[in-house]
């Protein structure tokens, strides 16, 4: 088969989460998912959100907002990794990446009712540089996976919670086949009648094989790889590119599904967005977009996750700072239309 034939055509079983996370995702796989993993997924989703979600009245995160003088919230084993991310991403760029934004979202609209209402005072309150908390300072890490705070903190790990969530149904996923070749070995163990060039090729199709789509990060486990349209910040219908990925996930970013205009008089209208600096609290403007590759055997289980908070921190830091600390490739489009392109970057504009 063509190296870039139509997914649907590899990979026709689509699975569906048409709520996850408030964008949806879609698991495009070669033979369809169970419905008891389809089912431990569900609940792992479910699970995650009452954790993590800003926008779930009755999650950790809203009880760390509404905690009066704070206190101590234990979350689950699983989160551990992920604040593990925040820490490495909060010091590579020296504090604009940091969870606390939460906070700065809120008073700019961006609340969990959605009211895109900028607060009053926002301008006067807005990040670290007026007061605003911060991530290891306000919020401190005790025992891996517990917050200890001691007022009310805002948090927001949407920078790379959404990657984390995909690399998390990618290990329940790989676990799932890779337990079903363990049986498929077994068989041939025990069966006298399995010739070799059988064993082989049950091994083959055994191999886990799949795409997952959560709305800008894809987590891609593939013998040949997919094509991948670079989406025109301006206008979401057209590409200003294209990128080819195989094993490992690749993530974008843009305010352009996610933006919002306050009228500050009847002349002028200010454009709002969610991708913030968290030292001054405000939109970042000299960029429109970002893409981000991560190879699988560059981060293990949370390539997705890297490179979901890569392409939020190339908004705020200087790429040749975050490669001090992580393997990647990007592409950044800035407010002048100017692609700027690493020389690893699986992909091309147009």
């Amino acid at each position: 088969m063509d190296s870039i034939a139509p997914l649907a055509q590899r990979m026709p079983y689509t699975t569906a989460f048409p709520k996850a996370l408030g964008t949806g995702l879609l698991i495009s796989t070669s033979r369809p998912i169970t419905a008891e993993l389809r089912g431990e997924m569900e609940r792992f989703i479910d699970e995650y959100e009452h954790a993590l979600s800003r926008f779930r009245a009755d999650s950790l995160v809203a009880h760390i907002g509404n905690a009066e003088h704070g206190g101590h919230f234990d979350f689950p084993d699983w989160a551990g990794p992920l604040f593990d991310l925040y820490d490495a991403l909060h010091a590579a760029t020296r504090g604009a990446i940091d969870p606390c934004v939460g906070e700065d979202l809120i008073r700019l609209g961006y609340d969990p009712a959605l009211s895109f209402t900028v607060e009053a005072d926002a301008g006067e309150r807005l990040g670290v540089l007026h007061g605003r908390a911060v991530w290891g300072r306000d919020v401190v890490r005790s025992s891996g996976t517990t917050l200890v705070t001691r007022s009310p903190v805002h948090v927001d790990f949407g920078a790379c919670g959404k990657g984390y969530l995909v690399d998390s149904l990618g290990g329940l996923l790989t676990d799932s086949e890779l337990s079903r070749t363990s049986h498929v070995k077994s068989a041939e163990t025990t069966n006298p009648t399995c010739q070799s060039s059988t064993s082989d090729s049950k091994r083959e199709s055994a191999a886990p094989e799949f795409v997952i789509d959560a709305g800008g990060d894809l987590l891609a486990r593939t013998n040949k790889p997919i094509r991948v349209a670079l989406e025109d910040p301006d206008d979401p219908s057209c590409a200003v590119g294209v990128a080819l990925i195989g094993d490992g996930a690749f993530c974008a970013s843009a305010p352009s599904r996610r933006h919002w205009e306050v009228a500050v008089n009847e002349q002028t209208h200010l454009a709002i967005h969610h991708l913030l600096n968290a030292i001054d609290g405000l939109p970042v403007q000299q960029t429109e977009a970002a893409w981000v590759a991560v190879q699988s055997a560059s981060f293990g289980d949370y390539p997705t996750a890297v490179a979901d908070g890569l392409a939020t921190a190339l908004f705020v830091a200087d790429p040749n700072e975050l490669r001090s600390v992580f393997v990647f490739d990007c592409a950044t489009l800035d407010a002048d239309r100017h692609a700027t392109i690493s020389a690893g970057f699986p992909g091309r504009f147009f």
